[in-house]
């Protein structure tokens, strides 16, 4: 198989893993020793697991996102000889804001999410976690190029990409979803 070829095949094979919500509900990356070493500690905390009463994009809650974003960088930082262990760490807590942000402006008046969120989330990270500086700066770095300054790390360029491709792939899942039913609704 020639590399374009592969390319092509790698990409189908990332874009049926994002659409692919029975991956997150039969916990799948679990299965992943290597991968769930790595974040048990996270997994257990009751911090992290209070994001899953905020929904993220569409119908994806802020857990589902974040689990999505760290086993991609995970994998793409193994692929890639970088350090795996940081990578999905920092995946996993780049979003550990825990509020609601689509009430939020309402509710406090901040009405800069996209621009304030990682250093909420870093903040609420600190409180329950020992954090290398590499995790420290994916987390805060998360949201380049909206954010102005770029991570410190070859692991989180993968984050942001991971973040990216992830939060895309969920808002066009769930327009999927809604372009589907209308097509049903009518047909009826």
């Amino acid at each position: 198989m020639g590399k374009r070829n592969q390319y092509r095949e790698m990409k189908r094979q990332l874009r049926e893993w994002v659409e692919d919500e029975e991956w997150l509900i039969k916990e799948e990356y679990i299965k992943d020793p290597l991968y769930y070493s790595c974040v048990k500690d996270i997994f257990e905390n009751k911090a992290f697991q209070s994001m899953n009463q905020f929904i993220q994009h569409g119908s994806t809650t802020t857990r589902a996102h974040c689990i999505q974003v760290s086993y991609l960088a995970y994998r793409l930082a193994l692929r890639f000889n970088l350090n795996f262990r940081e990578a999905a760490r920092g995946g996993l807590l780049h979003d550990l804001f825990l509020y609601d942000w689509h009430t939020h402006a309402k509710e406090t008046g901040n009405r800069f999410h996209g621009f304030t969120h990682p250093r909420a989330a870093l903040k609420n990270a600190e409180k329950e976690f020992q954090l290398t500086d590499r995790e420290k700066n994916i987390i805060l770095r998360h949201m380049w190029p909206l954010t102005p300054i770029p991570p410190q790390y070859a692991e989180g360029f993968l984050v942001v990409y991971a973040d990216k491709y992830c939060g895309t792939a969920e808002v066009f899942l769930e327009w999927k979803k809604k372009l589907a039913m209308r097509f049903l609704v009518r047909q009826v």
